[in-house]
């Protein structure tokens, strides 16, 4: 089978490197290469024409690549430069340091030579040398080095790329410091990590010997707990990781009742005991919030340390109430038919269990709901095969102490993946995220419990499975959610503030009526805030005044990177937490990630203004100049590194249509307008004999120079001419305009469904986001192109825009005598029709389009747009949202404080 490389590119970009070359390929491509078994390395100086498709290279050398791994690596450029020039070439933009397998060919004719390979050896040393050590070790401790291959000599000189940078940005420890933070995030994928709970711990401790009763089966368990109780008597996490008491009190008294059961650690225990004692007000007080089943666990655990003789020095008053309370607490569990969540809390009920109905719910690992608590006590009343392989299977992999739940995969790197996308860094993990969505939708096609066994997996991977693609039905979301889980009854909110927000979460990506959650369920969280942590109550917050499907992604990126917990824990039995759910690399990559993106797009609107003052549009008196906020509105999704062209496109095409509509409201004349339209379809003018006007001569030379710079670069995508398409688009605008024109002189009154059939596309939509398409990396045919599909997404969003705009300017557009649908639909309603009643009539069809374009998005049977492509007509409702918010913002300056924000200011977090 023939071998299949990664290939990299190495371009030199720097004064003192010199690169002279004597061998070409049968191409005329001039190559230094090193090839290893799994890697090729090519060496050339950083031009343009030296990076060509990795295609090219194959063809060239012979071998066969991963092209879907091919990576660039510059010497002396930025990463941010790179990426500009290679994302359109198939490229991943790599960076230093540069690794290599050693497990080369010998040679390329796969003779052994012992001088070659030596010399090979002794290459790729001077490589990984000057790859890094120009990075870590001042210039001066660093040798000038040359190396010598073949007919190739490359001279370095390390200090040039310590001093170079100001011009062509400098190859720094930041930049490797990155790399090796995002390579420890990708290991996570394949590595997932739990806290260990003592909680749990505790209880596969008291399981007794099967061969000796009066021995534990697992002594190691027991020597943990003896070495990992904490300074104030307690056992847990942290403090500052587990702030609830009551989770602490329940871990500190099952941690006693398994040191008493075997008779050692009495220091332990009483220490244990007097914590107990000190905080033991915490049991009854309603206003903190419990780990699941406390209710009916502690108490419990109280009776059972009774029996074992264990002098609690507590309220008999105190111990009488919760018995009592554990009593109702029973009864309503068995009138409600609450067999699973009894079976999930066995370890709380002791004699009092039913092992028949119990053992129902054993798993096919051996466990009860894969939790090591529940599934010990079964071992503690009785023997069971199944049972003991899984907490052995347990102890095998995590040692003397055991997870509050396991196995967990699936849901901790859903998690990843989301909180990936919530940082705005999912990019940099495409490979390990497609990988984690395939298997998670393979488990939901399977019906696999991992997903369905509880709500919070099943909402999760419902959401992350459907907001990337994948068609995913809610009938089991709904199923669960209305019937609950193990640890959720269906009668009554849900007990975990966790499971009311992925659930409320996953409910806003679903397009019809399927799910009966809305959000009372989430802010009945908020009165009872003293019972949750501030980070989760801003999360609350936040889930409610920003929808997950309505917020831009840069304004989200940055209020999650800003308000990210880094010690985010998850309640169940007990609190446990996890480095791929919470992890500081996450945050200190996703806060560099912003702020050089932020650099890329202060850069790309200072070229933006200078186009508009070469263009003269700044000379336009009655035109608005709103820059920034043009280009705000592409910036604020279209975020990554290599859509500068999809942002400059448009921008572009936004800050034309704004001037070319003040130009049709107050900027030109009749005969302006008609000739404007005139010559956009004749379109090759003498611009000084055919435009009769300076400003029609302007606005004409600054859409003509934004259309062909639109055509040229599209064309390198698509490898075919848009351009047409694109005057096509200016050209039904500007008709559109004029028609509107044409009714106010004449004083004519279209219908309502004149007006709004004219008013979607002289809305301007249509430049802005149709041509941004051609520019996101996918091919767009003919067919694509004019299909039903395309057109009902851009109708949709338009009307939807059209319907905002008039609601919001209604007054100010009545007092100017403008056309309105607000005015439009009272003339053509009953008699009597009042603007308040209209108005509310107008913003429930404005809903009802969004949930249409919803639909649209989400639907992947029958569709022939690409999803990357849907999803701007979607972005775009939410640029709408954003600016009419409160008032027509794009003409005043209420959204001014968010433009800061997402292009100039850099964010930051405490801990970074």
């Amino acid at each position: 089978m023939c071998q299949t490389r990664r290939l990299t590119l190495l371009l030199v970009h720097n004064s003192d490197v010199r690169v002279e070359f004597c061998n070409e390929d049968r191409n005329g491509y001039v190559l230094f290469n090193l090839f290893y078994a799994d890697d090729a390395l090519f060496i050339n100086e950083w031009s343009r024409s030296n990076l060509k498709n990795p295609f090219t290279f194959q063809v060239s050398s012979g071998l066969r690549f991963n092209l879907h791994k091919s990576k660039v690596i510059s010497v002396g450029a930025s990463i941010v430069e790179t990426s500009q020039w290679t994302h359109h070439l198939c490229w991943e933009a790599g960076s230093l340091p540069l690794s290599l397998l050693t497990n080369y060919t010998k040679s390329m004719n796969h003779h052994k030579h012992d001088k070659r390979d030596q010399f090979l050896d002794e290459t790729s040393m001077n490589i990984a040398q000057i790859t890094s050590s120009a990075m870590l070790v001042p210039s001066s401790h660093i040798p000038h080095r040359s190396w010598v291959v073949n007919c190739c000599m490359v001279q370095y000189n390390p200090s040039g790329l310590r001093t170079a940078s100001s011009q062509a940005g400098q190859v720094n420890p930041t930049v490797m410091t990155l790399d090796v933070t995002k390579e420890r995030i990708r290991k996570l994928f394949n590595n997932v990590e739990v806290s260990v709970s003592s909680y749990d711990t505790a209880w596969v401790a008291m399981v007794p010997s099967p061969n000796s009763p009066k021995s534990p089966c697992f002594p190691d368990c027991l020597n943990w707990l003896l070495d990992n109780q904490l300074d104030d008597g307690s056992w847990g996490l942290l403090p500052h990781q587990s702030p609830l008491i009551k989770d602490t009190l329940s871990s500190t008294l099952a941690c006693v009742l398994a040191l008493k059961r075997w008779n050692v650690g009495k220091d332990q225990i009483n220490k244990g005991l007097h914590y107990i004692e000190s905080n033991f007000a915490s049991v009854t007080d309603k206003n903190q919030a419990s780990p699941f089943g406390f209710d009916i666990i502690f108490p419990g655990m109280l009776e059972y340390a009774k029996d074992l003789d264990i002098k609690l020095p507590l309220n008999q008053t105190h111990l009488s109430v919760m018995l009592h309370e554990r009593e109702l607490e029973l009864r309503r569990c068995h009138s409600n038919g609450r067999e699973a969540y009894l079976a999930y809390i066995s370890e709380g009920l002791g004699n009092l269990n039913d092992w028949n109905m119990v053992m129902k719910y054993q798993m096919k690992n051996g466990s009860l709901f894969n939790s090591p608590s529940a599934t010990a006590s079964v071992l503690i009343h009785h023997q069971n095969a199944g049972c003991l392989h899984y907490l052995t299977s347990l102890l095998d992999k995590f040692g003397n102490a055991v997870p509050t739940v396991y196995p967990i995969d699936l849901y901790v790197r859903l998690s990843m993946v989301d909180t990936l996308e919530r940082l705005g860094i999912k990019r940099h993990f495409m490979v390990e995220i497609q990988n984690v969505l395939d298997e998670t939708y393979r488990c939901w096609v399977q019906g696999d419990v991992q997903i369905f066994m509880d709500v919070v997996t099943c909402a999760l991977a419902f959401r992350v499975l459907r907001s990337n693609g994948y068609e995913v039905s809610s009938d089991p979301l709904a199923k669960i959610t209305k019937e609950g889980d193990y640890m959720n009854s269906p009668e009554k909110p849900f007990k975990d503030v966790y499971t009311s927000l992925e659930v409320y979460k996953a409910s806003q990506i679903i397009y019809q009526e399927e799910l009966a959650f809305r959000e009372q369920n989430l802010t009945s969280y908020l009165p009872s805030s003293n019972k949750l942590s501030n980070y989760i109550l801003k999360e609350v917050d936040d889930a409610l005044k920003f929808p997950f499907n309505g917020s831009l992604e840069r304004m989200s990126t940055r209020r999650n990177i800003e308000h990210y917990n880094l010690n985010h824990t998850r309640i169940l039995k007990t609190t446990y937490s996890s480095s791929n759910i919470s992890n500081k690399d996450y945050l200190k990559l996703a806060v560099q990630d912003f702020n050089e993106c932020q650099s890329i797009y202060c850069e790309e609107l200072k070229d933006l203004e200078r186009w508009v003052v070469e263009n003269r549009l700044d000379k336009l008196k009655f035109a608005r100049q709103k820059t920034a906020y043009c280009y705000f509105s592409a910036a604020s999704f279209l975020s990554s590194p290599d859509l500068s062209d999809a942002r400059i496109s448009w921008a572009k095409s936004s800050i034309l249509t704004t001037v070319i509509d003040d130009f049709f409201d107050v900027g030109g004349s009749m005969d302006e307008l008609v000739n404007f339209v005139h010559i956009i379809e004749k379109w090759n003018v003498n611009v000084e004999n055919d435009c009769c006007s300076e400003e029609v001569g302007v606005l004409f030379l600054a859409l003509k120079d934004a259309v062909c710079w639109i055509g040229d670069k599209a064309f390198k995508i698509q490898e075919r001419n848009i351009t047409s398409h694109v005057i096509e688009i200016w050209l039904d605008l500007v008709k559109s305009m004029l028609r509107e024109a044409i009714w106010a002189k004449d004083g004519s009154i279209p219908t309502i469904n004149e007006y709004m059939e004219n008013g979607y596309v002289s809305f301007a939509l249509g430049p802005i986001v149709l041509p941004t398409l051609y520019f996101l990396g996918v091919k767009l045919s003919e067919e694509v192109v004019q299909s039903s599909e395309y057109h009902k997404l851009y109708e949709v969003m338009s009307t939807q825009g059209r319907l905002m705009n008039d609601i919001h300017s209604f007054k100010r557009e009545k007092k100017a005598g403008k056309l309105n649908a607000v005015a439009l639909y009272m003339s053509d309603g009953k008699s009597g029709s009042v603007e308040e009643e209209v108005v509310e009539e107008m913003k429930i069809l404005t809903k009802s389009q969004r949930k249409e374009m919803m639909k649209l998005v989400l639907e992947t049977k029958g569709s022939v747009v690409p999803r990357v492509c849907k999803d701007v007509f979607w972005n775009m409702c939410n640029v709408l949202n954003l600016f009419y918010a409160t008032d027509d913002g794009f003409t005043g300056n209420a959204i001014l404080d968010v433009v800061k924000e997402i292009i100039y200011e850099p964010v930051s977090h405490e801990l970074i």
